[in-house]
């Protein structure tokens, strides 16, 4: 087998180094966030951002969020997932604080734990790729010689 670049191989585990960089402080959230686990309240829809891009608009619903038991109370907070048409102005919906700075999520979770774990995957892939073969040669089995 070639062997590879010291270049090349630096500039992967750079790659996968950066990945899990991203990746692994946000792992804690991205389960919240799927589970929908944290504090239950009501986000109240105030104002539509949009954001025209080529071929493209995104927009999101930016509001007051109130936790049920009243300890949390924050405005100018985004309902993940909202679009144009998911709300008018002034209306309630079920929400959940996880603890993110300036967002809520509806009671269903999401999907952003999907990126972080194809990043996560990404990451540790490309350093087993790039590292395996030297840890299964030092790591494995030596035959015992018997003594004569």
């Amino acid at each position: 087998m070639a062997r590879r670049s010291p270049a090349f191989t630096a500039v992967l585990t750079l790659i996968a180094a950066f990945l899990l960089y991203l990746a692994v402080p946000n792992i804690g959230t991205a389960v919240r966030a799927a589970r929908a686990d944290g504090a239950p309240g009501v986000f109240i829809a105030r104002e539509l951002t949009c954001l025209q891009h080529p071929g493209h608009e995104s927009c999101v619903w930016v509001g007051e969020f109130r936790s049920d038991d009243g300890s949390i109370g924050r405005s100018g907070v985004e309902m993940y997932g909202s679009d144009r048409h998911s709300y008018r102005a002034g209306e309630g919906t079920r929400a959940v604080d996880i603890g993110l700075a300036g967002r809520v999520y509806g009671p269903g979770g999401s999907n952003e734990w999907v990126f972080t774990a194809l990043m996560l995957a990404i990451g540790l892939g490309i350093l087993l790729w790039q590292y395996g073969g030297a840890l299964r040669r030092t790591t494995g089995r030596r035959e015992l010689v018997p003594r004569s």
